[in-house]
């Protein structure tokens, strides 16, 4: 297999695999943790194969993915590899927590680097918008960081539009992490076009539809009880069978390409723009070796269009509530912001 090929990410630098691969599945929400040694291998077969855009989390676990990751890339790895992580969500009470502080970035920043064992942070994500104090805050921090030289490069996740707009005038984003898929697509109305103003590079998380653009409702068979794909909204019975409606059309599109749905769903996303970096996650070595083989799956303008149309009207949202994103994570504004 040809290895995958390179490109650039935002307009600070960054320079990344055409395609990488999100770590979430490995260590969390989605069953029970696999074999440390299988994943290790896993990593390895990435990195070996030309996927070196590593995405990872503190809340992953929570904090077991990078441990996971740091051991991986002992014996010369951490130095063929883009390593990306996040801070922003933390557990308290058992509870999932939004957290900005400029304290909290900090502890969370030398955490991760400890977990990992790592000296500095490739691409450092806010995983969450705090709505509770100016996004300028907290960016404020992160540019100290920077300048320690404890992280290169600084991305936001789920961030709205103006969230994008205020915090880059304090220090150039690369990147914004966002859900794009065939069937979640609104942040091309105008997250998307801010992005591209602004030079920022766009890194698409669940590009198959969270497993679905494989196998459909099949997905459901093998589920973990406490597999969160379970609570989703897209995936409740009352909305199940018409998605998997979606699915048979895109597979049905995909034989007649010669190629899976899961690589046409991906391939959609490469033709979006050269700026554009899908992180689908996997935990077996022949689903990331299928998910690199929708690089060499070619699209016309009008098979875009047409694939387009298979999945134009999906029942159910992405989230059920409770789950902060980029539709609710506008911040107080500086001058109406008073420290308590």
């Amino acid at each position: 297999m040809a290895k995958v090929g390179r490109m650039k990410l935002g307009s600070q630098g960054m320079e990344v695999s055409l395609q990488g691969l999100g770590c979430m599945s490995m260590s969390a929400f989605c069953g029970p943790p696999i074999p440390e040694p299988d994943m290790i291998a896993l990593y390895h077969h990435a990195i070996q194969s030309g996927v070196t855009f590593l995405d990872t989390s503190d809340v992953y676990g929570p904090h077991t993915n990078e441990l996971l990751l740091g051991k991986a890339l002992k014996g010369g790895f951490r130095e063929k590899v883009e390593l990306a992580t996040k801070f922003g969500i933390r557990t308290s009470e058992g509870k999932y927590e939004i957290c900005g502080d400029p304290a909290y970035v900090r502890e969370a920043c030398e955490a991760s680097l400890k977990r990992l064992d790592i000296d500095c942070i490739d691409l450092y994500y806010q995983h969450r918008i705090d709505t509770s104090l100016p996004i300028e805050v907290t960016i404020g921090e992160l540019k100290k960081l920077v300048e320690e030289g404890k992280i290169k490069y600084i991305g936001l996740s789920e961030a709205s539009p103006s969230t994008i707009r205020r915090a880059h005038a304090v220090h150039p984003i690369t990147v914004v992490q966002l859900e794009w898929s065939l069937w979640s697509r609104d942040v091309e109305e105008e997250v998307i076009p801010t992005c591209r103003e602004l030079g920022i590079g766009i890194v698409a998380y669940c590009p198959l539809g969270r497993g679905f653009f494989s196998s459909g409702t099949k997905l459901f068979e093998n589920l973990q009880r406490d597999d969160f794909l379970k609570y989703l909204p897209r995936f409740q019975p009352e909305n199940r069978q018409h998605n998997q409606t979606i699915f048979e059309k895109v597979n049905e599109f995909a034989a007649k390409k010669g190629c899976t749905s899961s690589q046409l769903a991906l391939a959609w996303l490469h033709h979006q723009g050269n700026d554009v970096c899908p992180i689908p996650g996997t935990t077996k070595i022949e689903n990331l070796n299928q998910n690199i083989g929708a690089l060499s799956v070619k699209l016309t303008p009008e098979e875009m269009a047409e694939i387009e149309s298979l999945a134009d009207i999906v029942k159910g949202d992405r989230y059920g509530e409770g789950i902060r994103t980029w539709k609710d994570s506008d911040t107080p504004s500086l001058s109406s912001w008073k420290v308590v």
